[in-house]
């Protein structure tokens, strides 16, 4: 309900979430203790996952974005050790990981635990290995789903940035962390994404719209809700094994459709400047498939600054408009959606009090996001679940998301809410 409840269900709903991270943060301290023995006391950190409402697919060709954090995402607990060593453990994998400071293993382990790992070579980059004072066991986990569109690598990446920095008293500015998770991801990872997730996180504001143009990183935050909407995430549970791989496809088109478009367009520095007669004009030049693409981003660019102009003037019907275009365009022209996908917008858009829908993160499957009126929520969400599992023979899982403030330590669970 971001941005969009009245003061009483506001409270409410922290109430509620402060009992059940508190329970949560509690159990991941014991954990940690069950994965890598007693010890020291630990320090518990929180970074939330992010939804994208519109900009789909922007971020790495220098188009403008419209993300805000949500309040699930990732727990980190940490806690030093006497000696050199770099543990790492997850509550959802068995295996962990162990390195040596300040040599840190710098090869890829093609396991999760090379996000946080590549972190942790570029937070000694930047900071210097010698500022690396104590060994480290930390413990991942959280309530943000995996693989489905809402960012739980940058999740990860941002959260171990932050917990390293304060557990090794590192003092880094909030944007050197931010982008030593950002590179992280694309060097050490070698995912080519844009610069949205990681912003989206580290800068967040609660009950806030990031408005992030990533052609110059230049941003502000924009009031979301006029006290009557809510913001729902339907997870078609398809999870996207295969979505590193096709992702980086559709940026190398889109890389290669810039590359034959820029003749004709000089002053373009990147896919978003490029004009859509521009495009209309070289189309036969260029592949078909990157010029499919091109045409989505274009197109893209127009509908999300659409999108802010209604939602600056108060017209969120507009804006929720913009959102299913958007999502017409990822299936047709991107091809990035999936049946299931796809399901679930027209099952939520045919639904009164829902003013748009579409997928939201990379795609090939994960999540939809929905914009809808607070009141129409249990009916939208029973028409959600009747037609998918009438199509599927399978339940979808449909959440209301809070906003959230961003990566930060936890000292208690009065500090979770």
């Amino acid at each position: 309900m971001i941005g969009g409840i009245d003061s009483g269900r506001r409270g409410e709903g922290r109430t509620q979430r402060t009992e059940k991270w508190g329970t949560a943060l509690a159990a991941h301290a014991v954990e940690l203790d069950a994965r890598f023995g007693p010890g020291g006391p630990a320090r518990l950190f929180f970074s939330p996952g992010r939804v994208n409402l519109m900009g789909a697919h922007l971020d790495y060709n220098g188009g403008p974005v419209m993300p805000t954090a949500i309040d699930r995402g990732t727990f980190l607990a940490v806690r030093e050790r006497s000696d050199r060593r770099l543990r790492f453990a997850s509550t959802t994998e068995d295996a962990g990981f162990e390195t040596e400071l300040p040599s840190v293993q710098s090869e890829r382990t093609g396991r999760w635990v090379d996000y946080p790992l590549g972190v942790v070579l570029e937070i000694l980059r930047v900071a210097g290995r010698e500022r690396a004072p104590c060994g480290l066991d930390v413990l991942f986990g959280g309530n943000l789903a995996v693989g489905a569109g809402l960012s739980s690598s940058a999740s990860i990446c941002v959260g171990t940035a932050f917990a390293l920095d304060a557990a090794w008293g590192l003092c880094l500015d909030r944007m050197d962390l931010v982008h030593a998770a950002l590179r992280a991801e694309r060097g050490f990872v070698g995912v080519r994404c844009g610069i949205m997730d990681p912003y989206a996180i580290g800068l967040a504001r609660e009950d806030r719209l990031l408005w992030l143009d990533c052609k110059d990183a230049t941003s502000e935050f924009i009031p979301f809700g006029a006290g009557r909407l809510s913001i729902a995430v339907a997870d078609t549970l398809v999870r996207r094994e295969l979505a590193h791989v096709a992702f980086n496809e559709r940026v190398e088109q889109c890389r290669l459709a810039f590359e034959g478009l820029r003749a004709g367009q000089p002053d373009a520095k990147c896919l978003r400047d490029i004009r859509l007669e521009t495009l209309e004009e070289h189309r036969t030049r260029i592949d078909p498939l990157a010029a499919k693409r091109a045409e989505h981003v274009i197109r893209e660019v127009g509908r999300t600054f659409a999108a802010r102009d209604a939602l600056l003037s108060g017209d969120a019907t507009g804006f929720g408009r913009q959102m299913c275009l958007a999502h017409d365009s990822l299936r047709r022209l991107f091809e990035v959606s999936v049946p299931e996908l796809d399901v679930i917008v027209e099952s939520a858009v045919a639904c009164e009090g829902v003013l748009g829908a579409r997928l939201t993160g990379a795609g090939f499957g994960g999540c939809a996001v929905i914009l809808l009126e607070t009141a129409a929520g249990p009916f939208v969400r029973d028409r959600i679940v009747s037609d998918f599992e009438r199509r599927f023979g399978r339940t979808p899982s449909i959440e209301f998301y809070g906003g959230d403030a961003g990566p930060r330590e936890i000292a208690g669970p009065l500090e979770a809410a």
